[in-house]
């Protein structure tokens, strides 16, 4: 394939502008009315996640939360666009995402609780557990689409990351290592402008993060990270290249992180007022709503029962992390290994030891 082709477009992809009015695109097919209706009733029920589970935070039910509010759009999209035997690798801001394959809103924050490893069984709904370090998750993605290939199998790996993600060498090994072998999975950045307080200026001077495909010899794509349309139009044919045996693709959603970095981090200190204001016009759920409104799609009918699925979600979530759990402090050293190391056991005897001594005393 000549070099040419591999380069993404001047422009990011967008078939829905900021007031939710449709942008031809001829390059791109347009998501059906079911598609986009299934995609809003996911923007909803996102949104009402990100608002329960902030108030959660505020009453010391989470740990730490990174909020996904204004990029749900991305979120949406990356789980919609995938098929059941298809694996999604996500970051610690994909909750949205890990929600929307299926996995239990209360098993998803565990984690972000404090509690277990990783709060749900991966190979259930194929979705891999939550990273916090950033990209390491990408190159487990790649050895999972190497694997299922020498299998022959029918499977396309989703492996999630932020602008930031792609400042570490693990980014370039993965996606290295995912070009040489051929290996089917969507690299899809979240460009939200920062990575904690560093902009992206300050990170790279590439033209676009989705540049940075071509010197691995993969094909490279910029979207609109608030049209969900645009999104599901554009990851759906990255996945689909990936199982029809073209290889991996990165997909770079310019997006914008509407609320601060975690509940822990002061966003005021780095950015300004107005350039957060500016990107509230472009809120994705808005310009969704606003479409199919227009299109007499989403009727008032519609839009009650959608509001009611997501407060379902929201109480669900509530209900779930206000109950206290007893901690049993021996399962800190389950399900690290298969066979514990020497380490391990010697680690779990101190502590039972320990906490035998407690008891006495």
């Amino acid at each position: 394939m000549p070099s040419h082709d591999f380069l993404p477009s001047e422009q990011p992809v967008q078939l829905l502008d900021q007031d939710g009015r449709r942008v031809e695109d001829p390059k791109r097919a347009f998501p059906s009315d079911e598609d986009l209706l299934r995609a809003h009733e996911a923007l909803v029920v996102g949104r009402r996640i990100n608002e329960q589970a902030y108030a959660l935070v505020r009453q010391g039910r989470l740990a730490v939360y990174p909020s996904s509010y204004g990029q749900e759009a991305c979120e949406v999209a990356a789980a919609l666009v995938l098929d059941d035997q298809d694996w999604l690798f996500p970051t610690y801001r994909d909750v949205v995402s890990i929600i929307g394959r299926g996995v239990d809103p209360v098993e998803t924050l565990t984690l972000l609780k404090g509690d277990w490893h990783c709060g749900y069984d991966p190979t259930e709904h194929r979705v891999a557990p939550q990273t916090t370090p950033l990209a390491t998750q990408l190159i487990h993605a790649v050895g999972v689409a190497h694997a299922a290939t020498l299998r022959g199998e029918d499977t396309v790996v989703m492996a999630m990351c932020g602008d930031g993600a792609t400042s570490e060498g693990d980014f370039h090994e993965a996606l290295n290592f995912a070009a040489v072998f051929k290996a089917p999975v969507v690299f899809f950045v979240q460009n939200n402008e920062y990575a904690i307080s560093v902009p992206l200026a300050r990170q790279t001077v590439a033209p676009s993060l989705a540049h940075k495909a071509v010197g691995y010899g993969m094909p490279g794509e910029r979207v609109d990270g608030n049209d969900v349309a645009a999104l599901l139009s554009v990851l759906g044919d990255a996945v689909h290249a990936a199982r029809s045996g073209a290889g991996p693709s990165l997909v770079e959603a310019h997006t914008y992180r509407m609320q601060a970095h975690t509940n822990a981090d002061d966003a005021t200190r780095y950015r300004q007022d107005d350039e957060v204001a500016a990107w509230q016009g472009r809120d994705p759920l808005l310009r969704s709503k606003a479409y199919l409104t227009g299109r007499e799609l989403l009727t008032d009918e519609r839009t009650a029962e959608i509001a009611a699925k997501a407060e379902a979600v929201a109480t669900v979530m509530r209900d779930g992390l206000m109950q206290d759990v007893e901690p049993v402090p021996g399962d800190l050293f389950e399900h690290v290994h298969a066979t514990p190391t020497p380490q391990l056991r010697e680690q779990a005897a101190f502590l039972a030891d320990e906490l035998s001594r407690e008891k006495v005393s």
